[in-house]
């Protein structure tokens, strides 16, 4: 069965909820050590996004690309995103819905390919505390995450993790949607026009 493709409204509905702190993201737990190669097959390099993102992490979770939904996000252990450069595997993960990526360390080249593609990733050096299936709400820009519910969806009262401030720059190019829309909106921002500065 094929996955459905996100729409773009989706996505930024998503994006919103994450950056104001809205509860009910849905946690995928993930080992440490996913490489890009899981992340993006190369068999299917080949392909566009939308063939690629169906075979997304399909190595550690099979089911993962078929029950992923707009707003989830991924919760894993340490050097997330470790491996090539190949900026298709942040992308698989933001046309699957995915509003974020917490992790307590992430693969250099990964970490920037996943800002330019609007997909915030915060460190968080308590990440393994979080439970697949647990329901959290985070705030990028106070750098916290919460668990509001378990994996059965029972509300629960925290517990809360900080996280490593994400700069303001990274801040202002998620809320853009990526570094493209956002080097589109300053050729088209009106002469004088000041840039947006995105508060922390």
């Amino acid at each position: 069965m094929d996955k459905p493709v996100v729409g773009s409204g989706l996505l930024q509905r998503g994006r919103r909820a994450a950056l104001g702190g809205v509860a009910g993201h849905r946690v995928w737990r993930l080992p440490a050590d996913v490489d890009t190669e899981a992340l993006a097959p190369g068999r299917w390099m080949k392909y566009g996004a939308e063939v690629i993102a169906r075979h997304c992490l399909e190595s550690l979770r099979p089911q993962f690309a078929l029950q992923a939904r707009p707003g989830d996000v991924i919760v894993a252990g340490a050097n997330f995103g470790i491996g090539s450069s190949r900026e298709q595997a942040a992308s698989a993960l933001v046309h699957l819905g995915i509003v974020a990526v917490v992790a307590p360390s992430y693969g250099g080249l990964f970490y920037r390919n996943a800002f330019s593609v609007g997909l915030p990733l915060l460190i968080c050096r308590d990440a393994e505390a979080i439970a697949d299936g647990e329901t959290v709400s985070f705030d990028l820009e106070r750098g916290i995450v919460r668990c509001v519910a378990d994996a059965a969806g029972q509300q629960l009262r925290g517990p809360q993790f900080s996280c490593d401030p994400i700069p303001p720059f990274l801040l202002a190019m998620v809320r853009a949607g990526g570094l493209l829309p956002q080097l589109k909106r300053r050729l088209h921002r009106p002469a004088g026009d000041a840039p947006s500065v995105a508060r922390t």
